[in-house]
């Protein structure tokens, strides 16, 4: 919230509203547009959250949306892998916050780094980095670095979708005409409010 606060703070017609998806105070029907990027896999229950997001737009309103993804497209080697690593998160996950974020930093720089930074190498040099771990991250700065370490490791739920299982949850929120990115980061769609016949 600060930093939009921040962000934002030469425009005079925003407004910042601190609530959960069920104590929204924003009416419903009345948005234009929403977006929920790297939380609703956070929460409990993402399908309700994401029909009470939903419930705030216009019909026809887009709903963008980024969900943290099954591994559908991986080899068996990188599902292992990323196992391993979510018994790394479950443990950071419990920690204070303050502790928590230095575990982030030391992660962001003792393995984000080099796994992005030699993935941006390998690719100048023509290999095809597609599966490489962190590969994604191969051209983002160190603070995105950082920010998703902590969002990755510091949150103690996490749930991840398969591509066709956010197809489904995004109609029984209500939207339609869902289209789902074929390409990182994965999964981004998108779908537009149904309008009521």
């Amino acid at each position: 919230m600060d930093v939009s606060r921040e962000r934002l703070r030469e425009f005079s017609n925003v407004e910042f509203h601190l609530a959960g998806s069920h104590d929204n105070p924003l009416p419903d029907a009345s948005q234009d547009f929403g977006y929920s990027l790297g939380v609703l896999h956070h929460i409990p229950n993402a399908e309700e959250a994401m029909a009470q997001c939903v419930a705030k737009l216009r019909p026809g309103a887009p709903f963008l949306v980024y969900l943290y993804y099954r591994f559908d497209n991986r080899p068996g080697w990188f599902r292992v892998l990323w196992r391993a690593s979510d018994l790394v998160r479950r443990v950071i996950s419990r920690l204070p916050f303050r502790f928590r974020k230095v575990v982030a930093e030391i992660l962001a720089v003792l393995v984000y780094l080099p796994l992005s930074r030699s993935a941006y190498l390998a690719e100048r040099l023509g290999l095809d980095v597609s599966n490489w771990p962190l590969g994604y991250y191969r051209q983002y700065s160190f603070y995105t670095l950082r920010t998703d370490a902590l969002d990755r490791f510091g949150t103690r739920l996490e749930h991840r979708f398969s591509r066709d299982e956010i197809i489904a949850m995004m109609e029984r929120s209500g939207l339609e005409q869902v289209r789902v990115s074929e390409g990182p980061p994965l999964w981004v769609a998108i779908g537009h409010k149904r309008r009521i016949a």
